[in-house]
């Protein structure tokens, strides 16, 4: 079971890494998005700091999750990023929402299985 998690865990890391790095350098092409995704990240692209905030967030949340010790933050970094993943599959594009559940629920796993360690946030 420690080995299954901790694939699932460098997995995530590293879906995380790819795309933040993506969204700074755009070596990913964006292809066959519909007019209205077209227009949201036109949208979102006109706030020029956004995209490199969140791609960021994504890098520093794939490399502590692969890390074992700090997988607990990566995981809270990565909580509105995933909620994000599953709105804009949830509105814009539900083909993709399947992979966006499992991102959410691996995160919320995670967050879950560290539960103890986010009790003094709350004392």
């Amino acid at each position: 079971m420690k080995t299954i998690k901790l694939i699932i865990c460098v997995l995530f890391g590293l879906m995380f890494l790819l795309q933040g790095l993506n969204k700074l350098f755009n070596f990913i092409p964006m292809e066959g998005l519909t007019e209205e995704q077209l227009a949201m990240f036109g949208h979102l692209q006109a706030i020029t700091w956004l995209m490199p905030l969140v791609g960021v967030a994504e890098i520093v949340s794939g490399v502590l999750f692969i890390v074992p010790k700090f997988r607990a933050l990566g995981a809270l970094i990565a909580l509105p990023v995933t909620v994000g993943i599953i709105l804009h599959h949830l509105v814009l594009e539900p083909a993709g929402l399947v992979v966006g559940v499992i991102l959410f629920a691996v995160n919320i796993w995670i967050i879950a299985a560290n539960w103890s360690k986010y009790r003094p946030i709350w004392s």
